[in-house]
């Protein structure tokens, strides 16, 4: 894929959306990171959920340390894999408290040292919360730019070095918010929705979906409940 055809595919994005937001809920970036990292292995939404009963309660590292992992996991419980997760929380929380004055560090080392941060968390925190042009590579990242051939690499890490280097800087800093939303609901993983694709006729892809023929599921509808009741019958 071009310079040319790379640009055209980001200014569409932007045109579509042009200010992406994260769909986390937070009001400060310690929020943001506690959000973060619930949202490994769940949904956007599952985490809102979880955190709108959490930070009334508890919102900072010091309120979160003193909560515990057995006090947290009762509010995190819907997100999966609570039981890590907790400690995590709690224990990048201690951390905070006693390394970082309570604050959320914005060097990426210092983030990525905190317990359940990988360099996907950090660059969300030093994206979102401290405005740097970062670009994290989530699965929906990583799927939409190999899938369309925008920055194809074997990892997210050869993905992240890919897209930082041919995003367009007037790009860049909402990167990642526009593949991220473009992956979520328009190129998804199973049946990616190419006829709705704003970047249907730039993308690289060689298997793009079409619309199915209505009449053909219509029939499918159709025969299938005929089918398990001839079984059943036989049963």
């Amino acid at each position: 894929m071009n310079a040319t055809k790379r640009r055209a595919i980001f200014e569409r994005l932007r045109d579509a959306n042009p200010e992406p937001k994260t769909e986390l809920a937070y009001t400060t970036p310690f929020e943001l990171l506690v959000a973060v990292v619930l949202s490994a292995q769940a949904t956007d939404k599952g985490v809102n959920k979880a955190t709108a009963t959490l930070f009334p309660v508890a919102n900072t590292p010091a309120a979160i340390a003193r909560l515990g992992v057995d006090g947290l996991i009762p509010y995190i419980k819907s997100t999966g894999f609570f039981n890590n997760k907790a400690k995590n929380v709690v224990a990048l929380s201690e951390m905070l408290v006693r390394d970082h004055r309570g604050e959320v560090p914005r060097e990426r080392a210092a983030l990525e040292k905190l317990p359940g941060v990988g360099r996907k968390t950090a660059n969300v925190i030093l994206n979102v919360a401290f405005g740097e042009p970062t670009i994290a590579v989530d699965t929906h990242v990583f799927r939409v730019a190999n899938r369309t051939n925008l920055a194809p690499g074997p990892d997210p890490e050869a993905v992240e070095e890919k897209l930082m280097a041919v995003v367009p800087d007037e790009f860049r800093m909402n990167a990642h918010h526009w593949l991220i939303l473009h992956g979520r609901y328009v190129c998804v993983a199973k049946v990616p929705k190419c006829p709705a694709c704003v970047i249907n006729d730039l993308c690289e892809f060689k298997h793009k979906t079409r619309l199915v023929d209505p009449r053909k599921v219509d029939r499918v509808a159709v025969k299938a409940p005929a089918r398990r009741a001839t079984r059943r019958a036989r049963s």
